[in-house]
């Protein structure tokens, strides 16, 4: 896609276009401060006031990238292939895995199902399904990679190991399987936990890595490109497995706990803990609280400070053009761009976007979000006001239905259209699946949605989670998210009967704290500590946690 134009004419017009005091793991792991100078063991930690509270009121190596053919027409109203599903893929090829710039392809096998084909790793265990196991000795690499950024996880590993905190855990995840995902699943196994992991999403699994994992021993269900038909049978294979039933679940958007709680209601209330780090999925459990059926205790990573400010914030901020760029080719600058949506997803996008000189408007629900993105200085709007001017249209709301069929038929031609939150649901990609619209795939990932009159919208990752899609996200900043995974779920397991009763949970500013400090050193900063007297005059704990509760960062 270009913005200018060369010798030769194009066919297109000009296209422009996410208490009480106990002795808890939280504790155990929390009381101190890591700095470059000075290393502490597990053993040093002192015990301090971590309960957790329910939320009130909460509301709801350089490699070439393989890309299709240049250019691929597609039927104009495109039919279930074998198990293809039209909700998941507009044709095989559309969930090949040509993969991200991060995934190596084995084009030879590309139109065989992993779940048509018998494999084994080198140990002769094929309890998994990933895209060619033959890819482990790439995914090895990748992981290697990761762990050179993710210094704090794999510090915690070290110290905990010894004790095996998750010796008897069985966790099953949904989540992302990425590289940086791989360096926390095999931590868990290192501590003790055994492991059966799928996918959240069908476009993001590095085949890889999910290679490595299962050549390691990690019952990975998973690849890149699934359609919806297969998206379930992973999830089901990784629960129902005959004599291995889970007793943790991590979750990422809430799909496996939901598949859990509806299809295995006995194994889900046998379950110790659910940790949960998405918007949707916390969304999801909190409709259970209130609805008196979630029947055990839940861990709401996302609105952890640690994943918050700086997951959703600082690692949106910088994949958010790694996606788009990888896609389209597009120069920002100048460039008219709305951002549906001003959290912490939304804050990080507009102001990546904002750096490379976009025109950037919001369009919010909440008046303190709305009046935040005023004092930013960004226009507040509402989408149908814009929308036959805007290049770029992104939406990061965790909603559903944020962007309309009537909305997509008055964009201009070119116009750019993706999503940065973690469900499919906030662009009506369902509406455009009719037999007057034509789509064309121009690039992995990247589809042409042609109207009658020969307008095309571009469609990224056909609605889906953009940078894990189309991209990778930086490694550093996933480590945070995953060392906080990774207590939430010790504490969890190892905590007393009676501490956590069937509600979601919040962790405590001890934990975050601690995982914030872990990461200091990479930067070799120095906290300043407090004498005797400050603390005192502050009313606080030497060693923290320095803010209260209810504190916002």
């Amino acid at each position: 896609m270009s913005d200018s134009q060369g010798d030769g004419k194009l066919e297109l017009k000009q296209a422009s276009k996410d208490v009480k005091e106990s002795e808890n793991v939280a504790e155990k792991y929390s009381a101190m401060t890591v700095t470059k100078n000075s290393e502490m063991g597990i053993g040093d930690i002192a015990g301090v006031p971590a309960a957790f509270t329910p939320v009130a009121g909460h509301k709801p190596v350089k490699k070439q990238i393989q890309f299709a053919d240049d250019k691929q027409e597609f039927s104009r109203f495109p039919t279930k292939t074998g198990r293809r599903s039209l909700s998941r893929s507009i044709s095989q090829s559309s969930t090949d895995s040509q993969g991200s710039a991060a995934s190596y392809t084995d084009s030879s096998d590309d139109e065989t199902s992993p779940r048509d084909k018998t494999q084994a790793n080198s140990k002769g265990n094929s309890d998994f399904c990933v895209k060619n196991i033959k890819q482990g000795e790439f995914g090895r690499r990748e992981i290697e990679i990761a762990e050179q950024d993710m210094s704090s996880l794999i510090s915690l590993r070290k110290r905990a190991q010894g004790e095996k905190p998750l010796a008897g855990a069985k966790i099953v995840g949904c989540t992302h399987i990425t590289a940086q995902t791989a360096v926390l699943i095999e931590t868990l196994v290192a501590l003790g936990a055994q492991c059966r992991w799928t996918a959240c999403n069908i476009y993001s699994t590095q085949n890889e890595v999910a290679a490595a994992l299962s050549e390691a021993g990690v019952a990975v269900f998973a690849w890149k490109g699934e359609s919806e038909d297969d998206f379930w049978w992973c999830i089901d294979r990784c629960v129902n497995m005959e004599g291995w039933q889970p007793n943790m679940i991590l979750d990422d958007g809430g799909d496996l706990t939901h598949w859990v709680y509806k299809k295995y209601p006995n194994v889900f209330k046998k379950i110790r803990g659910i940790v949960e780090e998405s918007v949707t999925g916390v969304h999801r459990l909190y409709q259970l609280s209130k609805a008196g059926k979630l029947c055990v205790p839940a861990m709401n990573v996302n609105d952890s400070v640690t994943k918050q400010k700086f997951d959703n914030l600082y690692c949106c901020r910088e994949s958010i053009l790694d996606g788009l760029k990888r896609t389209t080719d597009v120069m920002f600058g100048g460039k008219q761009v709305v951002v549906c949506g001003y959290g912490e997803v939304g804050k990080g996008c507009c102001a990546a976007l904002k750096a490379l000189g976009s025109i950037v408007c919001i369009t919010e629900i909440d008046p303190i979000c709305a009046l935040q993105a005023c004092m930013d200085g960004f226009r507040v709007v509402k989408l149908n006001e814009v929308i036959r001017q805007v290049d770029v249209v992104i939406t990061c709301t965790g909603n559903k239905n944020v962007v309309t069929r009537e909305q997509l038929d008055r964009m201009k031609n070119g116009c750019i259209v993706c999503n940065m939150g973690h469900s499919n649901t906030e662009i009506d990609v369902a509406s455009l699946r009719t037999p007057e619209l034509t789509w064309e795939r121009v690039r992995s990932q990247v589809d042409h949605v042609i109207w009658p009159d020969g307008k095309r919208v571009v469609l990224l990752a056909e609605g889906r989670l953009l940078n894990l899609s189309c991209s990778t996200v930086p490694t550093f900043v996933l480590s945070i998210t995953a060392t906080t995974q990774a207590l939430a779920l010790i504490e969890l397991y190892n905590a007393p009967e009676g501490r956590y009763k069937q509600d979601v949970y919040l962790l405590p500013k001890k934990m975050d704290e601690y995982v914030a400090s872990l990461h200091l050193p990479t930067f070799d900063a120095h906290l300043t500590e407090l004498s005797d007297e400050q603390a005192k005059y502050l009313g606080l704990n030497k060693n923290g946690p320095f803010k209260p509760n209810y504190y916002r960062y």
